[in-house]
């Protein structure tokens, strides 16, 4: 068995020497960045869930939307023969009460046919507007995850260069991802709902 080799970065290096030398700046940076971690993590999944649905229902308007061309199709199939009926009746010698009567049957199963479309219509926009309002979200969760992982980025810098300052900004860039996570969490408060 060949035995592989680990490279610590630097930022392992200074977690690990504050996990074990009780330096408390370097402690409450480690268990910071453990806590922006998880959050992050969990922030990501929400996302991908989120975007998830959003395919889900795309594809479901996609279905009604082509369930609705059929209708309409068999709308105009319909219509084709209640024209074709009512021609009938103008040429001599038919049966002119045959035709009328097969007109009216076609126009009156053209409206349930109509009605069965526009059912189909209506549901495929519904199935868009919720993709759509699962895009958005997602791009919250996105945006949410990305400030963690920057505010993880500058926790790293500030154990390096043990600068408060870098500190503060981790601390208001992860507050900011906890912000947009809210956001996310409850879409309904900048909707205004």
């Amino acid at each position: 068995m060949s035995e592989g080799f680990h490279v610590h970065g630097p930022h392992d290096h200074a977690v690990e020497h504050a996990a074990h030398d009780g330096d408390k700046f370097s402690g409450r940076i480690a268990v910071m960045t453990a806590i922006l971690a998880t959050v992050g993590a969990l922030f990501g999944y929400l996302g991908g869930a989120t975007q998830n649905n959003a395919a889900l229902l795309k594809n479901d308007a996609a279905i009604k939307k082509t369930e609705a061309s059929n209708q309409w199709n068999y709308y105009q199939a319909k219509s084709n023969k209640q024209n074709l009926a009512e021609l009938a009746m103008a040429l001599p010698g038919v049966n002119v009460e045959k035709y009328k009567a097969d007109a009216a049957r076609y126009k009156l199963e053209k409206e349930d046919i109509k009605v069965a479309a526009e059912k189909l219509e209506a549901a495929s926009l519904d199935f868009d507007h919720q993709s759509e309002q699962q895009m958005h979200q997602h791009h919250r969760w996105a945006m949410a995850t990305t400030a963690e992982q920057i505010a993880i980025s500058l926790a790293a810098i500030t154990l390096l260069t043990r600068r408060k300052w870098m500190q503060y900004m981790a601390y208001g860039i992860a507050a900011i991802g906890l912000g947009l996570g809210l956001l996310a969490w409850f879409p309904h408060l900048l909707a205004g709902h």
